[in-house]
């Protein structure tokens, strides 16, 4: 019986094929207790599945290397070897077996929960997902030990390829989905910022997440269509809806051929206004997509991923080469680096801040500030790289100009250390700040006389602006980017910064989304950062705008108080 179920649109595109279903190894894991002569057996039978996982993704991350999978892969892959070898995963789980006679499976999976508890304690909503990183190489580890490591089925021969129904995706899982004709990943979890996201994105390949229990109603080889722009998932659909969605599908991946003629055409309106058009990267492997579709730069280089997962802070010359990288990489374009936006979650060095919120405690320049050395060795491998081409600096959660004059004494010392040490750097380099706290949008002449440039977040200016946790899914539903609110914020804060003379980006989800483009270049934006999956249709929407004609329209959009009344006038434009 055919049936529809809404979710979560992450990637964007129709697929139309069998559904193949993905075990949660997880959900098998029985406690027994082992006999004592068996103990050391136990602990053996867990160092032999953890070698046979680590020598697979070790495989993989070299198949990664060969350029057969996308940049993403390489690094969530070797995240994964590296949470193998951290002794809080599996040493703790073998000091379980030992101390209480436990089960290999078992132990592991206390231990993996006690991780996840501590992940989710961030609040960066990126950062948070990354406890998936955890359950996925936990998951993998579980079926070795089980018996039942699972394969994709081969390819079909009538022509429709596999739908992945999992309770959640793996990053290492899709190196396998290469040689298998997949066309969606459907999962019980996940969300904008998740692996099955990302990589789904990467591969451009249709996915819908967050769809609760989808595992346990559909049945294998079922046909399944996936709506990735709607987030529809139609399951044993009739002949007729069959047609009308192999009819979409032909017109969006017509519509994807003709983007990719888009590349190397500069971004201008209609009437003749240049747009930038920037690249938001998690990871130095991925500046190589920001360069492969000609983005303008980088306008958002996120470092926290060098910081995590790890007992001791990332040193200098570890992180210099990491910013190096992404700079050469980029030959010449403009590369804006974050810096390390995380909260006080965080353990590291025995130092433990563990916070009721967060959201609203020691995170962002908040936590730097607070951690002058590590803040110094970050400032410090910034600036030696800037020697290599046009790096720019951004400092996240900015809410006072104290925090600006913090940050400028900490880094003009940075500079001293280096000058000392006789080491080169851009003595010009320029300093910008995010816009992500209400307070900051509404005192902006601090900023705009002591910094370069500015940053738009539109995700945590959301987030702040209407007192929503964009991570709480029982009140995900009031997050709206086209709150009159918000609107006004992040207008006041492009015509604050065109008066001035500072260039204003949008580097949050909204600069990636067409439906947003026509009424941010009537704003008077000219610059947008965002995953480089999303710069061609975005480009294309910039291309068949008309600045001029779009001014006026968003200043009456603007005086509008109720946000349907605005959605519905964002539509029109």
């Amino acid at each position: 019986m055919s049936f529809t179920v809404h979710g979560l649109a992450v990637s964007q595109g129709i697929a139309i094929g069998h559904a193949h279903l993905v075990s949660h190894a997880l959900l098998e894991v029985a406690h027994f207790t082992v006999a004592p002569k068996h103990v050391d057996a136990e602990v053996a039978r867990l160092r032999a599945a953890v070698a046979r996982v680590k020598a697979d993704l070790a495989g993989l991350k070299a198949s990664s290397g060969a350029g057969t999978a996308p940049s993403e892969v390489d690094a969530f892959v070797g995240m994964h070897i590296m949470f193998l070898e951290d002794p809080m995963l599996v040493g703790a789980a073998e000091t379980l077996i030992l101390t209480r006679r436990a089960n290999a499976e078992w132990a592991l999976v206390q231990q993996m929960e006690l991780l996840v508890e501590q992940f989710e304690a961030i609040e960066d909503a990126y950062l948070r997902e990354r406890k998936a990183d955890v359950v996925q190489v936990v998951e993998r580890v579980v079926k070795v030990l089980l018996g039942h490591p699972g394969h994709l089925p081969p390819k079909r021969k009538d022509g429709l390829g596999t739908i992945i129904v999992a309770h959640d995706l793996s990053p290492t899982d899709t190196i396998g989905f290469k040689d298998h004709a997949v066309a969606g990943f459907i999962t019980d979890v996940g969300g904008p910022t998740g692996h099955t996201a990302i990589v789904a994105r990467s591969l451009s390949i249709p996915a819908v997440v967050a769809l609760r229990h989808i595992r346990h109603v559909v049945k294998d080889d079922e046909l399944v269509i996936i709506d990735g722009t709607r987030g529809v998932v139609i399951v044993d659909p009739d002949e007729r809806v069959l047609e009308e969605y192999r009819l979409r599908k032909a017109s969006v991946e017509l519509e994807r051929s003709r983007l990719k003629r888009l590349k190397s055409m500069p971004a201008a309106t209609l009437d003749g206004e240049a747009v930038q058009i920037l690249a938001n990267i998690e990871l130095p492997p991925d500046a190589v997509q920001a360069k492969a579709v000609e983005a303008d730069g980088v306008g958002l280089f996120r470092t926290e991923f060098l910081f995590m997962s790890r007992d001791t802070w990332p040193n200098e010359d570890e992180q210099f080469e990491a910013y190096k990288a992404v700079i050469k990489t980029m030959a010449g374009k403009p590369v804006t680096v974050r810096t390390l936006d995380i909260g006080a979650d965080k353990e590291l060095e025995g130092a433990t801040r563990q916070e009721d919120n967060p959201a609203l405690g020691l995170r962002a320049i908040r936590f730097c500030l607070a951690e002058p050395k590590m803040f110094l060795t970050q400032l410090r491998a910034l600036l030696r790289a800037s020697q290599f081409g046009k790096l720019k600096i951004l400092i996240p959660m900015l809410a006072s100009s104290h925090e600006i004059d913090q940050t400028l004494v900490l880094l003009d010392k940075a500079k001293a250390q280096l000058r000392e040490r006789k080491i080169k750097f851009d003595e010009a380099v320029e300093v910008g700040g995010m816009i992500e706290v209400p307070a900051a949008a509404l005192c902006l002449g601090a900023f705009t006389r002591k910094l370069q440039f500015l940053s738009i977040g539109t995700n945590d200016l959301i987030q702040y602006t209407l007192a929503i946790d964009r991570g709480n899914e029982a009140v995900a539903h009031l997050y709206n980017p086209l709150h009159p609110a918000v609107l006004k914020l992040i207008h006041l804060t492009i015509q604050t910064g065109a008066k001035a003379g500072i260039p204003v980006s949008v580097c949050g989800e909204m600069a990636g989304d067409p439906e947003c483009t026509r009424l941010l270049i009537g704003m008077g934006l000219r610059q947008f950062s965002m995953h480089p999956a999303q710069i061609l249709e975005v480009k294309q929407s910039i291309l068949r705008a008309d600045a001029a004609d779009l001014g006026p329209k968003v200043q009456r959009l603007l005086k509008l108080d109720e946000p349907d009344r605005v959605r519905e006038a964002v539509e029109k434009l």
